[in-house]
């Protein structure tokens, strides 16, 4: 079993590749490892990201076949069906990070902010459902005076909708919960800087393996 702390290692150490745009042989996908991971697998890293085009995991940590369980929505939020995929990876393969991987300009969280200064009327229960998961991380932060400044509003937005998921990983789910506690499961957030590249890891990140 690969510790938190590795499997932090490995995804950082990945993330340089990407941004010096050197990819890793074990990255690039070959028969070999198709008929490996063909009858099991054992993710390192569980990545709850966002849906956006320009963030797939797999690139971005510059990983392959097999190397992460990955559940992405928009807006990286987290409900039921997100926390019972965490559950499931955590349980079967053993996977003991769990990353909430949220990225800059996130639209979803840009959507939000939108609609709560300026209201419309509901187009899609099924595109509201994100707004409401969003809106309780992001709401106080239109009550201060990041309201006059729309780009460190967003920016901060970001930030605190994936603490909101971390969070939600961590205290609506008792098998997680107990993970947590008692066999080394450990859930971070990170953000992506469509910009350049870099991942930051900046929340429940681990000191030490």
């Amino acid at each position: 079993m690969t510790t938190a702390h590795k499997a932090l290692e490995r995804l950082r150490q990945g993330n340089q590749r990407f941004v010096s745009g050197v990819r890793s042989r074990e990255a690039l996908t070959s028969q070999t490892r198709r008929s490996e991971v063909a009858t099991g697998q054992e993710p390192f890293a569980i990545i709850v990201g966002c849906s956006d085009s320009r963030v797939p995991p797999e690139i971005v940590f510059d990983q392959g076949l097999g190397d992460l369980f990955i559940i992405r929505v928009a807006g990286n939020v987290v409900t039921p069906p997100q926390i019972g995929s965490v559950e499931f990876a955590a349980q079967r393969f053993g996977t003991r990070l769990v990353v909430v991987l949220g990225h800059s300009r996130c639209g979803a969280v840009l959507a939000t902010l939108e609609e709560l200064q300026q209201p419309t009327e509901s187009q899609s229960p099924n595109l509201d459902s994100i707004v409401e998961c969003i809106r309780p991380s992001v709401a106080a932060l239109l009550a201060t005076e990041l309201k006059h400044d729309p780009d460190a509003l967003l920016q901060q937005a970001v930030r605190a909708n994936i603490r909101a998921s971390v969070s939600a990983l961590r205290l609506q789910s008792e098998i997680l919960e107990q993970l947590l506690h008692k066999d080394g499961l450990v859930v971070a957030g990170a953000e992506y800087s469509l910009e350049t590249g870099l991942v930051d890891f900046f929340d429940g990140v681990p000191e030490s393996g």
